[in-house]
């Protein structure tokens, strides 16, 4: 996670110099051309890399095959998108893109050319070895995006920037493990029955993450692709930062407590209320200081992403609890399950999305996302719930007091007129973040006391803080 921060950090940096630098036109046309890639990308999902987490002993004829898989999914992923870069620009109404595609089109194969052997750092628990192959190249493309955007002012920076980053991101992987895969298909077998339910679910899950972008740029224009893309990615910030490096971690631990029969019911509690202590106040808080975030951040002219701000983070609060059921469900082999409920997901999403874009354009889009959003994480809630013998009041247990605190966080300052505010002065937002955190941190110390100071949340938070000061000491 602090990798993760550090990173976002050097990333939102990045982020306000290009939106100054370049429109939010062209912000549309990577979102689209990431949108129109990733889709086949997902397509061809194999999931080779869970497969060798949740092998029990891989040998080398198992790790190959994965490797092979791979690089023949990045290349199919690499044609695909190829041949289809001019229609898309066609159908989207804007000749930029073909050309964008093609470029976007040789990242695939080059992903497909990783080496198989750092699946061992989740394996093995090393976290450190896997964030600094995601962090360095990451840095060098901020780097190489913010170098182009000033000598260039057009979206050929972010191409740069993500060119630089796969590539290294593939050097390193050699660098940092010694493992030298070849080609080989030995496995096919043993990887099969997993990959095809990964597949399947990888399909339901573009379908649902990238209904956004494709209908908004057909229905509306690539400007407004760009609006709604900035506000999401800004409204995801708790979850990608904060849950998504959980979630990889859990999905290791789960899998190991799978191989040895462990219940992993208490542990899901644990994990459930530690991210709600954290991510909730985040989310809540987002939604509150949009409109002076937008406008201090992003400048003039980014204001139609403020109303996707306020709604998704609100809504993508709910996918804490969501995600780790996904992680724990994945882990158990529980894909078919997984599927059906992003299916609905999906189809609920891009139902809401037809009904709501035409009427109320970039607002419509947000409610609909969201209410697709807390459907599916309830339905994957209750399936984890159920699956493992987990009774909905113990979860409510661990989360009741984040939840509490963070409702009267949102009370009081749009009371006060500092929360859902319109006016883009920084004081007033520095007001906000610095209230906020008190009441919501005086609020939850304030119930968890009163009831007892039960085990949870709290009392993991506490006990980090210690051994962070004992090891300062």
């Amino acid at each position: 996670m602090a990798w993760r921060l550090g990173m976002r950090l050097l990333g939102l940096v990045s982020t306000l110099v290009l939106v100054r630098l370049i429109a939010p036109a062209d912000f549309g046309i990577i979102a689209l051309a990431a949108s129109v890639t990733q889709s086949i990308d997902g397509m061809l999902t194999l999931g080779t890399e869970e497969a060798v987490i949740r092998e029990h002993t891989p040998n080398r004829a198992f790790y190959d095959t994965a490797f092979t898989l791979n690089l023949l999914r990045g290349l199919s992923v690499t044609v695909l998108v190829a041949s289809l870069a001019y229609p898309a620009a066609n159908f989207f109404a804007d000749p930029r893109l073909g050309p964008v595609l093609l470029f976007v089109a040789c990242l695939p194969v080059l992903d497909g050319c990783s080496n198989i052997g750092i699946v061992d750092f989740r394996r093995d628990f090393a976290f450190h070895k896997e964030f600094a192959i995601m962090v360095l190249p990451k840095l060098a493309g901020i780097v190489a995006a913010m170098t182009t955007a000033v000598l260039l002012h057009s979206y050929v920076a972010m191409l740069a920037g993500m060119g630089v980053n796969r590539f290294l991101r593939v050097v390193m992987s050699y660098v940092m493990h010694p493992y030298r895969p070849a080609l080989s298909l030995q496995a096919w077998r043993r990887l099969a029955g997993y990959s095809t339910w990964t597949w399947l679910l990888s399909l339901a899950i573009l379908i649902r993450d990238r209904s956004d972008s494709l209908m908004l740029g057909r229905l509306l224009n690539t400007a407004s692709v760009g609006f709604y893309s900035l506000g999401a990615e800004i409204a995801a910030l708790p979850t990608t930062e904060l849950i998504e490096p959980l979630g990889r971690a859990a999905f290791s631990g789960f899998a190991a407590g799978r191989q040895q029969q462990a219940d992993p019911g208490g542990i899901f509690l644990r994990l459930i209320g530690s991210a709600a202590l954290l991510t909730l106040p985040a989310g809540v808080g987002l939604s509150l200081i949009a409109s002076p975030l937008v406008a201090l951040a992003f400048g003039a002219g980014w204001e139609q992403a403020v109303p996707v701000l306020r709604i998704l983070s609100l809504s993508f609060t709910i996918m804490v609890f969501g995600h780790l059921s996904l992680h724990l469900l994945s882990a158990h082999a529980l894909l078919g399950r997984l599927t059906g409920i992003t299916l609905a997901g999906a189809a609920v999403r891009v139902a809401l999305l037809a009904a709501l874009i035409p009427e109320f354009g970039l607002t419509g889009a947000a409610i609909g996302a969201a209410v697709a959003v807390m459907l599916e994480q309830t339905l994957t809630v209750a399936t984890a719930l159920q699956r493992f013998k987990v009774t909905a009041g113990a979860m409510i247990g661990q989360v009741w007091r984040p939840i509490a605190a963070a409702a009267a966080m949102a009370a009081i300052l749009a009371g006060a007129g500092l929360g859902w505010s319109d006016d883009p002065a920084l004081l007033p937002m520095v007001k906000a973040i610095a209230g906020g955190s008190l009441v919501y941190t005086i609020v939850l110390l304030t119930i968890w006391l009163t009831v007892g100071r039960p085990a949870g949340a709290e009392t993991d938070m506490l006990m980090l803080l210690r051994r962070i000061a004992h090891r300062d000491r």
